[in-house]
């Protein structure tokens, strides 16, 4: 049975929750000004896991058939076959209906609103099938997080929370282009969508600097706007450094550092910059 959880946690990829959950974090203390209260932490961090949980099941699911072309993802049928498919099928309900208990948890808005990602996660498995702008999507679903977050703590609309989710899904969108760099000939054979296929390696690179752009402007706006002080400048620019180094690293070493950019600088780019906005709203 361990085993078999272990299997699992490497096939749904458990430790990248670490790219959105920060984000969520984010818009929670901003919205509260500080540290949440423990049940609304406790509750976000919930729905946070549980969703992108059936998220990954489900998109591992869809994609089993094309997984197994691909020798770079061949070991996920592997996993699939070893967990059974039905079982991880379970799997996927059980974390939708956990996810909208934690949102009912929170507020009526936050539970009136929790069909929308779940839609988001089942549709998006199916885009690369049909547009490039697969990218984009995922950058969507990924940047609602904060605002999630945002009003988990304040059931009330904003326009602060905007500014979270234009950087996340920039930033979320941009990497996604790089990651897929890796598929760019398996993606041909198999008609398969994507900005690099569409347009090219060297656009999908301009692209991805462009939108990284936009990550950093956005969250410069948000600190200008909230007059944020020296600890969330301080985060803000050891980011704008992680993401130039993960630029760097592409464009140098092209397909062969995408798992040092792609995992290594973007989970810190969200640790980060969460860190240095909790400490500057608490000490504020």
């Amino acid at each position: 049975m361990l085993n078999k959880i272990t299997v699992f946690f490497n096939l749904i990829k458990f430790e990248h929750s670490l790219f959105a959950l920060p984000f969520a974090y984010l818009g929670l203390f901003l919205a509260g000004g500080g540290f949440p209260q423990f049940h609304i932490f406790l509750w976000v961090t919930v729905a946070m896991v549980a969703i992108r949980t059936s998220a990954m099941s489900l998109n591992r699911l869809i994609d089993q058939a094309i997984d197994e072309k691909n020798p770079r993802t061949k070991q996920r049928g592997d996993s699939l076959r070893m967990l059974r498919r039905p079982v991880v099928w379970v799997i996927t309900f059980v974390s939708i209906a956990i996810f909208l208990v934690a949102c009912a948890q929170l507020n009526p808005l936050c539970f009136a609103l929790s069909p929308i990602p779940i839609l988001f996660v089942w549709i998006y498995p199916s885009l690369k099938k049909i547009t490039w702008l697969s990218h984009l999507f995922l950058g969507m679903i990924l940047g609602i997080a904060p605002y999630g977050g945002w009003l988990a703590a304040r059931a009330q609309w904003s326009w602060i929370p905007v500014l979270l989710v234009l950087a996340v899904a920039a930033w979320v969108s941009g990497f996604d282009m790089f990651y897929a760099l890796q598929d760019v000939e398996f993606d041909r054979m198999e008609n398969l969508k994507s900005f690099p296929v569409r347009f090219g390696v060297e656009k999908a690179m301009v692209a991805a600097r462009w939108l990284h752009g936009v990550t950093l402007v956005a969250l410069g706006a948000l600190g200008v706007i909230l007059r944020l002080g020296f600890w969330y400048w301080t985060g803000w620019l050891v980011i704008v450094g992680l993401i130039v180094q993960e630029h760097r690293l592409v464009s140098r070493f092209g397909v062969g550092k995408i798992n040092e950019a792609f995992f290594n600088m973007n989970a810190w780019v969200s640790v980060i910059i969460f860190i240095a906005t909790a400490i500057d709203v608490t000490l504020s």
